[in-house]
């Protein structure tokens, strides 16, 4: 039976077929489990990268995905072990979820090395889980296969469809306007979330679910399932069945993960709607799998696509909506004319086989390519003084009017003085403004933390007036919505321009021009820069090496150290 890279041998075989005191001590601890040699000698060990955690409740019902999982790994005469790697979850963890995508990615890179594993099936939910295992999973370049947990049903209150979070932010500021009470507000937390599974909006789990299928790691379908769908379950199942057959064909992640691939998730993340955090997600998978990816790639590739998908935070929709209209594949077959069809997936198809004919149930939902949803919908990534490395921006949930313009700055040195600030009805601010944060970048914060959608004053709130143009070198979930510059590189911890910026300066922002620019003279700025204080290093632990090695946003915020891979020889015994 073929092996790993095709050569005829398992990769587990290296611990359980030698006959001296390693291959010994290996069978013996394992039979002490209670298996005998039939389970796994011979077989394709298949290891079961599990991010279950009762602290990130979009992955607490992960446990049970995996004994699907393990079900079809026998099925298909694999013998399937399960073990757990560290857990992110937005809702729960502090100071970002973000500071510790890198770390979960080496856990994960680092067990499949390490440990006597043919093949893997990686289970993700929350946001930084799923590009995590997959950074993890393409430094090794194994057979893999991703099963996300899938969306969680729709919220209800008062008769009306409710998505997490992006209804949040939305009735959060009616909070401030005053315009819902309190007791609103308890009964809206109440009715939210509904059932195990991440945000059911457009946000970053959805977004990079469906960057998953898109990037043919996934069975097709996977990405909206409901979480308490039965059909995940099954599709579970069936991705144990998958990832043994993959192990036989040695379909390792660099067959899969070519540049065509991230070429179809670019174009696909537009024509969904999808999340800016895709953008350092994906740069940061590209560069652990060796594939030249650039920023400008998401504006020559995407920027000019239509969004098909009516959904929240750029629509009315929540995901389980899309699940029943036909979920991605039906998307992707309706942007089919752009993309890569001959990019192979894991299921041993090309996409353009797996999508020839995928239904769409409902057109309210899944627009038409030539009647879109909006046009020009996809991530633009802005140049200028004020961003040298480059700024992103989501035209689709922009305010349209506020594309091109000019303003004051009304800057936040930390997002602590934000907050502080923020509800002085004396703050010196207006609709006409522009609100500028600084020190939320990689290095800043540190781990880059989604606080780029700042809310805005409570006096501009009751004014009727629900957008204003807002700068920073932070993130945004994907579920929330505005005309929101984020990711500007170099960051101001980082001594970029953005540190330099003061309030009163006159900002220019214009989107159709990818344009960003700070109207102040560079004699000025060389002043500012000469006068600059770089913030204080971390002293311990792995914020420092954190602080110390990670790239800037345009380059996917990865360690420095990290970008690449090491493949899976183990060069030492244990014993």
């Amino acid at each position: 039976m073929p092996g790993n890279r095709g050569n005829g041998r398992l990769r587990s075989a290296e611990w359980f077929e030698r006959r001296d005191l390693d291959g010994f001590l290996h069978r013996s601890w394992l039979k002490s489990t209670g298996v005998t040699d039939e389970a796994f000698r011979g077989r394709p060990v298949i290891g079961i990268c599990n991010s279950w955690s009762e602290l990130v409740n979009c992955n607490v019902h992960l446990r049970g995905l995996a004994e699907s999982v393990k079900r079809g790994v026998f099925q298909a005469g694999g013998f399937p072990v399960e073990f757990p790697v560290l857990s992110l979850g937005e809702s729960l963890m502090k100071p970002t979820t973000m500071l510790y995508r890198n770390l979960m990615a080496m856990d994960v890179e680092e067990s499949i090395r390490s440990y006597p594993l043919d093949g893997v099936v990686l289970l993700t939910g929350c946001d930084k889980t799923n590009p995590a295992s997959i950074m993890g999973a393409a430094s090794a370049d194994i057979p893999s296969i991703v099963v996300t947990g899938g969306p969680m049903l729709n919220g209800h209150w008062r008769g009306v469809e409710i998505g997490s979070c992006s209804d949040c932010w939305h009735y959060h500021e009616e909070l401030r306007a005053g315009r819902i009470s309190e007791a609103d507000w308890v009964e809206i937390e109440n009715s939210m979330s509904r059932s195990n599974g991440h945000c059911m909006t457009m946000g970053t789990a959805s977004t990079m679910a469906s960057m998953v299928e898109s990037l043919g790691v996934s069975l097709p379908g996977n990405a909206a399932i409901p979480a308490v769908d039965a059909q995940r379950y099954r599709l579970a199942q069936l991705s144990g069945r998958r990832i043994v057959e993959m192990v036989r064909e040695d379909l390792v992640l660099s067959r899969i993960l070519t540049r065509k691939a991230f070429e179809n998730a670019i174009k696909a993340n537009a024509a969904i709607g999808g999340s800016t955090n895709s953008v350092v997600h994906l740069l940061a998978i590209a560069g652990r799998i060796g594939v030249e990816l650039e920023l400008e790639d998401w504006d020559k590739l995407g920027s000019q696509l239509p969004c098909l998908l009516d959904l929240q935070p750029s629509g009315r929709f929540l995901m389980e909506d899309f699940y029943y209209a036909g979920g991605l594949p039906a998307v992707l077959r309706e942007i089919s004319s752009v993309l890569n069809k001959d990019a192979l997936t894991v299921n041993g198809k090309t996409m353009g086989e797996n999508i020839a004919n995928a239904p769409c149930w409902n057109r309210a939902v899944i627009k038409e390519f030539a009647d879109p949803f909006k046009a020009n919908a996809g991530i633009a990534i802005l140049r200028g003084n004020l961003a040298p490395d480059g700024a992103v921006i989501k035209p689709s949930a922009a305010t349209p009017k506020l594309l091109k313009h000019r303003g004051k700055a009304v800057v936040f040195e930390t997002i602590e003085e934000f907050k502080a600030k923020i509800d002085d009805p004396n703050l010196d601010i207006d609709e006409n403004s522009i609100m500028v944060l600084k020190g939320c970048g990689p290095k800043g914060y540190p781990g880059m933390a989604e606080v780029g959608n700042m809310a805005l004053p409570p006096k501009i709130l009751k004014k009727g007036i629900t957008d204003m143009v807002r700068i920073s070198d932070a993130r945004m979930s994907g579920t929330a919505y505005g005309t929101v510059v984020l990711h500007v590189a170099p960051e101001a911890a980082a001594g970029g321009p953005l540190a330099l910026v003061r309030t009163g300066d006159v900002i220019e922002l214009d989107v159709p021009a990818r344009k960003l620019h700070l109207d102040v003279s560079d004699e000025e700025l060389a002043k500012r820069r000469a006068a600059w204080v770089a913030p204080e290093p971390p002293k311990r632990g792995y914020y420092k090496l954190y602080v110390e090695h990670v790239q800037q946003a345009d380059k996917g915020a990865d360690l420095d150290f990290l970008v690449g891979g090491s493949g899976t020889t183990v060069t030492r015994d244990s014993h």
